[in-house]
């Protein structure tokens, strides 16, 4: 039968009726996803886990006072931040997003910890905003220690300092300045009586950046304070508050680890080894570095990392890109000597001027491994 045209009309306005009231619980149930995705946490350690494979914790250690953080899928906000330490001595907490093991709590489907010699990169992202009404810095934390451990402290903490805001400075002391993953930064280093403590302070605020956690690693290798055949075990991103810190926001992180391609034995024995040859003049010298390849695989790709002494300054090089010109110091190859074999070497040399008496470098790492010297 052929519907007559009120009864057309009726049933499109039914119909029409029906689509409208689906809409509209559609934009329900969307709006109440929403609301449900945000949890607040005001627990002293409560955590809980994001994307299904990072872990934001509140991690309130140094106060009594209450914080709260309002956590949703791409990062955290803190919507609570009571009372106030002093700016001279320990944050009251630093509220993060992380992945790998902090404390037996492990981010979900992590390949963390994993050994340095093995990692071939390590990727990450994080977006920051911020507040001028408190005294914090925003720092991005990469944990080593000599065993996999997935509790308590480790041995070494690398800390980088996107912002910092009042009078608040890292562990230690400035030790001079470096360049890392492309940018400058003031290097500071010392002890916080449970770990040693290295951080690069950006000179001014960056509020997102993608960089490698491997060429930070392999700065506390150079330096000493890590070894190639130690455990990266966590990297973390949030904030260290001294006073307030409501509206400081973690807005994305993302943290990947590549194994299987790292440089060297990842057993721990020695990959490399250095000879370090000097020619030196009142006020100046030049060095001729000889790296020798003692793994059982090629090297394709070199960075040789060391640390000037205090006083010298690298003027000219020659058969490697060497930069910065003092302090932390990474030599890089050439197209046409990228390649060592197994047993095999490669020569540089730089030239320079120096203050006080002279003395060689300390250590030295090829590609984050530590080498002997000749």
């Amino acid at each position: 039968m052929r519907p007559s045209p009120h009864h057309a009309r009726r049933a499109r306005g039914l119909f029409g009726a029906l689509l409208t009231s689906l809409v509209s619980l559609a934009a329900l149930l969307t709006t109440a996803s929403a609301a449900q995705a945000d949890t607040t946490i005001c627990e002293q350690f409560g955590s809980t886990t994001i994307q299904g494979r990072y872990v934001v914790q509140n991690n309130r250690w140094g106060t009594g006072e209450t914080q709260c953080i309002s956590v949703s899928d791409s990062g955290f906000r803190i919507t609570q931040a009571d009372g106030s330490v002093p700016t001279n001595g320990a944050p009251k907490s630093y509220p993060s997003v992380y992945n790998g093991c902090h404390y037996t709590n492990c981010s979900p489907g992590t390949n963390l910890p994993a050994q340095l010699g093995t990692i071939s990169s390590a990727p990450t992202g994080i977006s920051y905003s911020y507040v001028g009404n408190a005294a914090y810095d925003a720092a991005y934390d990469i944990w080593l220690d000599p065993t996999p451990r997935t509790d308590g402290v480790n041995r070494t903490e690398i800390m980088i300092w996107f912002d910092k805001v009042g009078s608040v400075q890292p562990v230690g002391s400035a030790v001079g300045t470096a360049t890392v993953a492309g940018r400058q930064w003031q290097v500071w280093s010392g002890n916080n009586g449970s770990n040693d403590v290295l951080s690069f302070v950006a000179p001014s605020t960056i509020s997102s950046w993608n960089f490698d956690v491997m060429d930070f690693a392999r700065q506390a290798v150079s330096r000493g304070l890590a070894q190639n055949n130690w455990y990266l075990t966590s990297v973390q991103a949030g904030f260290e508050p001294w006073q307030n810190g409501v509206g400081l926001a973690v807005t994305s992180f993302s943290s990947t680890v590549n194994t299987g391609g790292g440089s060297g034995d990842p057993g721990g024995s020695t990959a490399c080894k250095v000879a370090y040859a000097a020619n030196v003049w009142q006020g100046g010298f030049t060095a001729e570095v000889t790296v020798t390849n003692t793994a059982t695989s090629p090297v394709n790709g070199w960075k040789l990392g060391f640390t000037l002494p205090a006083g010298q300054q690298i003027t000219s090089s020659w058969s490697a890109g060497v930069s910065p010109s003092s302090g932390a110091v990474t030599a890089s190859s050439l197209a046409y000597n990228a390649q060592i074999a197994p047993g095999g070497q490669v020569s540089f040399g730089f030239q320079g001027s120096y203050a006080g008496s002279f003395t060689k470098p300390a250590a030295f790492s090829l590609n984050g491994t530590s080498c002997t010297t000749a």
